[in-house]
């Protein structure tokens, strides 16, 4: 089991030969924007024990998270990116990968998350117009789809639901018109679902059930990988990037069942779950194929998550506060 937040941070950000090799073809620094979320810190540290010089740009309000970063060796700079003159005022670097988000509280706040979603990166764009750029996308930008279809994959055509799933593809739209127009090579992470122990889909269903609380069951299957997966793939991906904006989905193998992660949690936990409703025959799911044929399968397997989320909430381990609100079916977050 994993004892504390230091074995978790050094854990997430092991790099492999695979992660070296694939950065050797994307020589040079790496600035890295919105680096302060749930997946920077790692994503940052795990770019800098690979060899890189690593720029990290964010707000910084998490108390402490600033400092630690920098007792990693990583360079940190404080910028409010959806200010132009700020952005001109950061470094050039070859490598760009972008994790500035809205998500949570765009319902009433829609022109916030446009701005960040879909502004923001256009300005990116236009500031970096020859680094490689890595986005983050979500798999929100597609369909709910039937639970035995195996997920939508990247021919299936996106069908935004609510303005922050909009906004995203918007985010994407903005990436290829770049490439389009101006030649700036991007690639595309549509992800689903990463997972810390902090906090993501299996967390979620863990505090909710040591503290007796319902599970919501109609969207009731996801994807779900671990984020250390996640941020190698993203890194592995900087040499990957074109103008012609490959986008690629990533997420684990499985189409999981909530109803049985809530019960193999349960047994670990001690308490049984409590369920709300039935499934739905259709959810949010992504197949993940052709990232596992360019990056291979993910190396932490999901019972494996499933143990070590179990046995951080029993012991009380810290949580991030940010639910993934994975069950939200009509596109309001």
């Amino acid at each position: 089991m994993i004892a504390d937040e230091a074995a978790l941070e050094d854990l997430l950000s092991r790099p492999d030969d695979a992660l070296r090799a694939d950065l050797a073809a994307a020589p040079g620094d790496i600035l890295v924007l919105g680096a302060a979320g749930k997946m920077g810190p790692t994503l940052c540290r795990l770019a800098q024990r690979a060899g890189r010089r690593v720029i990290a740009v964010a707000r910084w309000n998490e108390p402490g998270l600033r400092e630690r970063m920098a007792g990693w060796g990583i360079e940190t700079l404080t910028a409010e990116l959806t200010d132009r003159a700020a952005l001109a005022a950061l470094p050039d670097a070859p490598n760009l990968v972008f994790l500035a988000a809205r998500k949570f509280g765009s319902t009433g706040a829609e022109d916030q998350t446009w701005a960040m979603n879909v502004l923001l990166p256009a300005m990116v764009a236009e500031r970096w117009p020859r680094a490689r750029h890595v986005f983050l996308s979500s798999g929100n930008v597609l369909p709910l789809v039937p639970v035995l279809s195996g997920g939508a994959d990247e021919a299936t055509a996106p069908a935004p639901l609510g303005e922050y799933a909009a906004s995203v593809l918007g985010r994407e739209r903005v990436y290829q018109h770049a490439g389009r127009t101006g030649g700036t090579p991007a690639f595309g992470i549509r992800l689903n679902y990463a997972i810390d122990l902090r906090y993501g889909v299996l967390h979620d269903l863990a505090t909710k059930i040591a503290a007796g609380q319902p599970l919501p069951l109609a969207m009731g299957h996801a994807n779900v990988i671990w984020q250390g997966d996640a941020n190698a793939w993203a890194l592995r991906a900087l040499r990957l990037a074109s103008a012609d904006c490959p986008i690629l989905n990533v997420t684990g193998p499985e189409t999981v069942s909530i109803r049985w992660l809530a019960t193999q949690l349960g047994t670990r936990l001690g308490r049984a779950p409590v369920f709300a409703g039935e499934e739905a025959p259709a959810a949010l799911l992504s197949n993940a194929a052709r990232a596992f044929a360019q990056f291979g399968y993910p190396k932490v397997a999901l019972l494996t998550m499933i143990d070590w989320v179990a046995d951080w909430v029993s012991r009380g381990g810290r949580s991030l506060g940010r639910a993934t609100k994975f069950e939200v079916r009509d596109g309001r977050f």
